[in-house]
């Protein structure tokens, strides 16, 4: 089945399957490895195999993720992909009610919170990484003047540019080319505000 290349989640309840916690750890999880089981997603989480094969199934209920060709011979495992290759939640969708609009943020705080998360452990370990990895990995903040149109074009930039390097980096690495690949996640927000 070919996949969507991003997802957009305009409804309530694909909404809340996903701003699950756990379920938002097994969705990304997934969308690293590409392809898992439930027992490889509950080693990455810390969590019962019979606990993450539920929060699969109701994300697989929204379509978020889907069965996938088997990597093994072992007919008992059950393989999970996401059904396409992101997902995008827009405020925009979800202004014309005032629970749909709280639903919205709650999850788009519990994915930032996440993300946080991800970023303190990264600091955590940082002395794991090496010299190379420490240099490259970008900490930066831009302070600038834009109108919404003109941050809505930087936004479409930067994502096309992540979508380049994301090609970029499974076509080397479905040709073999894995030598010092890592997973990188790259999480960029832009925001007005008043000083």
């Amino acid at each position: 089945m070919a996949r969507e290349e991003n997802r957009p989640i305009t409804d309530l309840g694909t909404l809340k399957a996903l701003a699950h916690p756990l379920r938002m750890q097994l969705y990304r999880g997934l969308c690293v490895a590409r392809t898992a089981t439930a027992s490889q997603l509950a080693d990455q989480v810390d969590e019962a195999v019979s606990l993450v094969s539920y929060h699969l199934r109701k994300l697989a209920e929204h379509g978020l993720i889907e069965e996938a060709e088997p990597q093994s011979a072992d007919g008992r495992e059950r393989w999970w992909q996401p059904s396409s290759e992101g997902v995008s939640i827009r405020d925009k969708d979800f202004r014309d009610a005032p629970e749909r609009a709280a639903a919205h943020l709650a999850a788009t705080r519990l994915f930032h919170e996440q993300r946080a998360d991800m970023y303190r452990r990264y600091l955590d370990e940082r002395p794991t990484w090496g010299p190379e990895w420490n240099s490259a990995a970008p900490d930066s903040e831009s302070l600038l003047r834009l109108t919404p149109a003109e941050l809505d074009g930087l936004r479409q930039e930067l994502e096309a540019l992540a979508r380049k390097y994301e090609a970029k980096g499974r076509a080397a690495e479905a040709a073999g080319d894995t030598e010092g690949r890592e997973s990188v996640a790259l999480h960029v927000y832009g925001f007005p505000f008043r000083v």
